[in-house]
């Protein structure tokens, strides 16, 4: 089989079978055909864009492009969670421990941010020590002895994908539907799972800003993830402003703990996403039929302190000080310079911009523009009000954390420029504008 002729009949509209698919994935993950070629070939599917079926092949065959995580021996459900990405959606750091509780295995292969959103791996990292980079065979004996593990992925793991990612930044064809669809299935695919629920984002802080869009996104992933032989439904949520009151990577965790402890009060929003998020991957996996149960089995765990233990548990068996969840803010401090923006007058905030507080943040030092850009795991934004509180004029909305005095003035400038203050109450926003299944 030549490259060329791969190009050839899909640029030319044909459709491409498993075989082909699994060459041009071998392809990219061994190197054995130039990077031109593989641009050509992603500049092809962008302008002829693969089917579902030929979607569900290109994924699968990116999936065995290395080593896959087997579970198989395990004999309770298997299931994970995957995000678009926002500002302050930190809800994987609570939620894969508290899933577990249930009785299923929660094996969570996560990103790192980039651009305006914050990524998981970064926010673990922010508990010194925390291991991310851990080999198969230990994520495999974690799995069967605590049921949950944060992980980022490996080089084994869909390497086919990687080289892929890297070339659609560089040829002007990130957008294509369906090769999002497969990067983002691939690795998911190749973590063993049963079931996977997406959350899809829509909004000024989201990849996708239109709501219609975010819809299409999801259907094209559940419809795929049905194909791949996954239990998958996408919940298309909020993302016009941030979830919950932090924005960064070690406040973001702090919240994550209190969170755990029960203090919903802090963040209402951030408490609802967890527990509707992980109420629809315990419907999904099988674990629980109804929805409303599954929401009170959850706060349950909450409750009765079982969901921080195996919070606990998972941070001392990925190398961080488990004294963390007991005095995180001992553990988990703020940036030493910090800014308080304050209400320039009466009224209510009407509206904190999602994109612009994100931006905000990467200007903090909380984020990065390239991969190689470092972070200030102490850099952030804490929201004392949100969208509905009203506020005098002084009055505190949020305050802002960096290491370096031109960060803090340049991240306060760009954040004031989202904040808006109304007259009017505005009204409640809908965190789940709908469910796709």
């Amino acid at each position: 089989m030549r490259m060329i002729d791969v190009i050839i009949k899909k640029r030319n509209g044909k459709t491409l079978n498993a075989e082909e698919f699994d060459f041009v994935a071998q392809a990219a993950a061994k190197g054995t055909v130039p990077d031109y070629q593989l641009s050509a070939f992603l500049m092809a599917c962008f302008l002829n864009p693969l089917s579902d079926k030929e979607t569900a092949l290109l994924t699968k065959a990116m999936a065995h492009s290395g080593a896959r995580l087997d579970f198989s021996e395990i004999k309770i459900p298997k299931v994970d969670k995957h995000s678009t990405g926002g500002v302050g959606d930190g809800v994987s750091l609570p939620l894969a421990p508290l899933v577990a509780c249930a009785g299923v295995a929660v094996p969570m292969m996560s990103g790192r941010g980039l651009g305006h959103t914050g990524g998981t791996l970064d926010k673990l990292e922010s508990i010194k020590n925390f291991e991310i980079r851990i080999p198969a065979k230990l994520i495999h004996r974690q799995i069967q002895k605590l049921g949950v593990c944060m992980f980022g992925q490996t080089k084994d793991l869909a390497p086919a994908d990687r080289k892929l990612y890297s070339l659609r930044d560089a040829t002007g064809t990130v957008e294509s539907r369906p090769l999002i669809v497969a990067s983002i299935l691939s690795k998911k695919y190749a973590e063993g799972v049963d079931s996977l629920l997406m959350d899809v984002k829509y909004g000024s802080g989201a990849f996708m800003q239109k709501l219609e869009d975010s819809k299409k996104l999801a259907k094209s992933l559940v419809n795929t993830a049905k194909l791949l032989g996954l239990n998958c439904r996408a919940l298309i949520t909020y993302m016009d402003q941030p979830l919950g009151r932090a924005v960064g990577n070690a406040n973001e965790m702090y919240q994550a703990i209190e969170i755990l402890k029960g203090n919903k009060a802090l963040a209402p929003d951030y408490y609802e996403a967890v527990i509707e998020t992980g109420a629809h991957m315990l419907v999904i996996s099988g674990r629980e039929k109804d929805l409303k149960k599954a929401r009170q089995l959850l706060e349950g765990f909450i409750t009765d302190g079982s969901a921080l233990k195996k919070f606990r548990e998972m941070v001392k068996w990925q190398g961080g000080n488990p004294a963390v969840v007991d005095t995180p803010e001992k553990f988990l401090k703020n940036a030493k310079l910090q800014l308080d923006f304050k209400a320039d007058k009466k009224g209510y905030v009407g509206f904190i911009d999602a994109k612009l507080t994100g931006r905000a943040g990467v200007l903090l030092g909380a984020g990065r523009n390239t991969m190689e850009d470092p972070i200030d795991y102490g850099a952030g934004i804490w929201l004392h009000k949100k969208a509905g509180d009203a506020v005098k004029k002084g009055d505190v909305i949020a305050t802002l954390y960096a290491s370096d005095k031109k960060r803090l003035e340049a991240g306060a400038e760009l954040f004031a420029q989202g904040v808006k203050i109304t007259a009017a109450k505005p009204k409640p926003y809908k965190l789940v504008n709908s469910i796709i299944k």
